[in-house]
């Protein structure tokens, strides 16, 4: 049977490429997009789109009527960086709307969701380096807070009362669609940008800052993998571990001067520093690579080569 799938939050930097993805799959009618407000004109042309707050259940369950929605992507969440200085709005949208999606999938009138966790659930006290699936998780961020509170959530909903939730921990996820939207990994968006607008880019964390990241081809892909295997393969409920590439700010830049020869780097670490700091350099994300055969495609190279050559196109 085909699916009926409703994104929420669907103008963000993961929204924007998952919904044409899932247009490509499942046919435009079939994926219903929406935000809080209108789209680009790519998605608002290519299929349909509501405007729909991620806080309000009960225009969530309209749509879902309407459309006859049997799965929902809920992306609506404010970041790590931009939560910081708002915090009870962050743990308002992020957690009210996690909260009312895994309702309306308890009361039975969706069948899957699917919501996305983060590396910003780790702190300073979690290994840094290939970081385990389960370990010390103690976050010190309005962000990391409620993204780990979600998991559980989740879990919860799933042991419960069976509700069908799947999750990835998504690493810093790179993209040349879509401008940075408020994270503590957006420099690795960023830099690209500038160093074709400007030939320099100044970065808000320090040379030596290893992150885990991901190109947006391999984070959409891994998603719709997710989705789409078989039930009994998903061992996971809290949220699956998801790694690709990590690399510091110093070797982003050694990798694009490849490219622009004349490209300069300077650095001035600001209140983001600190929240990197208490993240992971590296993932372990075997249990994904186990369970339902996740593989990742790009590295930092072929990923710098496909983001340049499209953004000079």
């Amino acid at each position: 049977m085909s699916e009926t799938i409703l994104i929420l939050g669907a103008s963000g930097q993961i929204g924007n490429e998952l919904t044409q993805k899932l247009r490509a799959i499942y046919g435009n009618d079939n994926v219903i997009a929406s935000d809080i407000r209108e789209g680009n004109k790519e998605m608002m042309d290519s299929g349909p789109f509501e405007i729909i707050d991620a806080t309000d259940k009960e225009t969530i369950l309209k749509n879902i009527q309407k459309h006859k929605v049997s799965q929902v992507y809920l992306l609506a969440a404010m970041l790590s960086a931009t939560a910081e200085q708002f915090p009870q709005k962050a743990w308002h949208l992020n957690m009210t709307s996690l909260l009312a999606v895994l309702d309306l999938a308890k009361e039975k009138h969706i069948k899957q969701v699917y919501w996305p966790s983060s590396i910003a659930v780790f702190g300073p006290t979690t290994p840094k380096e290939n970081t385990p699936q389960k370990t010390i998780m103690e976050p010190s961020t309005v962000y990391g807070i409620s993204k780990i509170s979600g998991e559980f959530w989740c879990n919860y909903y799933h042991e419960k009362f069976g509700v069908d939730v799947r999750s990835l921990r998504y690493p810093g996820i790179i993209s040349w669609k879509t401008k940075p939207g408020g994270g503590t990994t957006d420099y690795a968006v960023d830099i690209y940008f500038k160093a074709l607008e400007q030939g320099n880019y100044e970065c808000f964390l320090s040379e030596e800052t290893r992150l885990p990241m991901m190109y947006m081809n391999d984070a959409v892909n891994a998603t719709i993998q997710l989705m789409q295997a078989k039930t009994e393969d998903i061992k996971i409920r809290t949220s699956y571990n998801l790694a690709a590439i990590d690399f510091t700010p110093k070797e982003i830049a050694l990798e694009i001067k490849k490219h622009i020869s004349n490209f300069e780097i300077t650095y001035q670490p600001d209140f983001r520093q600190k929240i990197a700091d208490s993240w992971p350099s590296s993932i372990n994300d075997s249990e994904a690579r186990k369970d339902w055969n996740w593989k990742h495609e790009f590295d930092l190279a072929s990923m710098t080569t496909d983001i340049l050559k499209n953004l000079k196109a």
